[in-house]
């Protein structure tokens, strides 16, 4: 994040190869803190209103990395940032790599980028561009990978956002951002089948917003207690809310509600699939935990 000192404190110089609307409000963060930054992207006129604001725009790739020993990407995808870096010289580089991608990418990455001479460290950022650069936004971004690389340059990569390492395995930040990000897209086919369900009814929508908002923030509490069962393989002691009650009396509810109001089941039926593969297994008195063995088809750990 910015301070004060920026314009007393020397900043360490870096490269930054990308500047879509992240890319851009991440180089806008550096800047403000006071960072020499060399961009470039791929589409030249993408960098101009940089330019225009302090940054030293390359014009190719290979002299971007060429510019300083820190270099970020933040691309499209990993395809891009090895097309990108394709004739550029890693040798003593530090590459930072902030193009979201899967943890095999992240893994394959780090050992192309070794091969080269450089360390590397993978991320995965949990922000919006509107949250970059802006003081308590909740703004964070994964690393991992070279812990050395990490904790030599972590005052500047922080500048933009919180960071959060995870590891020395590269594949784990990706696999961190999505892990959380498969939550949030399970929460958000919830929350469309709930308003779904009330949208052709006289409730106002915007009364029954802050009623779901509320409903999910309880259930979220669940979610330590999910960990603790998976990590001790007991999934039924302290259980409220059984699989046998919640598959033979509430799916049914759920489901005969849906059609009543013409709504289309496909967002419940997976997960109401899954529960009641578990249940037909004997596992009627667990929550639902159970439901991570059948998606990774490996036992409890007991």
């Amino acid at each position: 994040m910015t301070d004060n000192a920026s314009s007393r404190t020397p900043r360490t110089p870096l490269t930054l190869l990308g500047t879509g609307a992240m890319g851009t409000a991440l180089a806008r963060a550096w800047l403000a803190a006071g960072h020499p930054v060399t961009v470039w992207n791929r589409t030249a006129a993408r960098a101009e209103a940089l330019a225009a604001e302090g940054a030293a725009v390359a014009a190719t790739a290979a002299e971007a990395v060429a510019a300083n020993r820190l270099v970020v990407a933040c691309l499209l995808d990993d395809a891009s940032l090895g097309e990108a870096l394709e004739d550029a010289g890693l040798s003593g580089r530090d590459l930072v790599n902030l193009t979201t991608g899967t943890p095999a990418e992240g893994r394959t990455r780090a050992a192309w980028a070794e091969a080269r001479g450089a360390r590397f460290v993978d991320a995965g950022i949990m922000a919006v561009p509107p949250m970059i650069g802006q003081p308590g936004s909740g703004a964070y971004v994964f690393y991992s990978g070279s812990s050395e690389l990490f904790e030599e340059h972590r005052d500047t990569l922080a500048v933009p956002a919180d960071t959060r390492f995870v590891g020395t395995d590269p594949g784990f930040a990706a696999l961190h951002d999505v892990a959380l990000l498969s939550g949030m897209y399970g929460m958000f086919a919830g929350i469309s089948h709930a308003f779904a369900l009330v949208r052709g009814e006289d409730i106002p929508l915007n009364e029954f917003a802050p009623l779901l908002e509320g409903w999910l923030h309880a259930m979220a509490a669940s979610v330590p207690q999910t960990a603790e069962r998976l990590s001790t393989g007991d999934y039924t002691t302290g259980v409220v809310s059984n699989l046998a009650m919640q598959v033979q009396a509430g799916q049914r509810t759920l489901l005969r509600t849906a059609d009543e109001q013409g709504v289309s089941r496909e967002l419940l039926e997976p997960v109401m699939r899954l529960m009641r593969r578990r249940l037909d297994d004997g596992h009627g008195d667990e929550d639902t935990t159970g439901l991570v063995d059948l998606l990774t088809a490996r036992p409890a750990t007991t």
